[in-house]
């Protein structure tokens, strides 16, 4: 699978191709579509599912240098209104932010981040960390481990600094449930 292919088959999903669209009209700063949908969307390609089976909620990381949660939060409300008739939960997130929340959440430090795509390198799986986004060219796709976990339909660990093997687990299980032709490693690597 190359970048191509990639953008192709995710979107099929309408969703994302809407979403991808909507935040590039937005003109968020460092705006990217992120993660699972993308992952998933393409996992359902191959296997014949619809094409949004399975997916919670479609991820939008931006970046803006504002760390206020009001700036945040405004930016939340904004694209919720212009998603409010659509079938999906958008969770997007200024990863400017998260050092300041995450440490609360999680109970690990987090440093902080210097770009959107900063996040998608920490994601706690290999297979999600991809992002795509719409520009007046056509789009641009960041996948700095590439699409072979996708295509392959492995979930491996991303030993990240804020590595959880208890919530890889609890992901792991829930998309083993779901696409059970899912190949998945234990947090050591090795194959499960």
């Amino acid at each position: 699978m190359n970048s191509d292919d990639f953008v192709t088959l995710t979107l099929r999903n309408p969703i994302n191709e809407a979403v991808t669209r909507e935040v590039a009209t937005l003109a968020l700063p460092d705006a990217w579509l992120v993660a699972g949908c993308l992952t998933q969307s393409v996992w359902n390609a191959q296997t014949g599912r619809p094409i949004a089976y399975g997916i919670s909620d479609y991820d939008v990381f931006y970046f803006d240098p504002d760390t206020s949660w009001d700036a945040e939060d405004a930016i939340i409300k904004r694209v919720q209104g212009r998603f409010a008739g659509c079938d999906a939960r958008i969770e997007i997130r200024n990863q400017a932010r998260v050092h300041l929340w995450y440490p609360a959440k999680h109970g690990k430090p987090y440093a902080p981040l210097a770009c959107a795509t900063d996040g998608i390198d920490r994601f706690l799986t290999v297979n999600t960390q991809v992002g795509i986004r719409h520009t007046r060219n056509g789009y641009e796709v960041y996948a700095p481990k590439g699409f072979g976990d996708i295509a392959d339909m492995i979930v491996r660990p991303n030993p990240s600094p804020n590595f959880s093997a208890a919530n890889y687990t609890a992901k792991a299980e829930r998309w083993k449930a779901l696409w059970p032709e899912i190949k998945v490693m234990a947090t050591d690597g090795r194959r499960d």
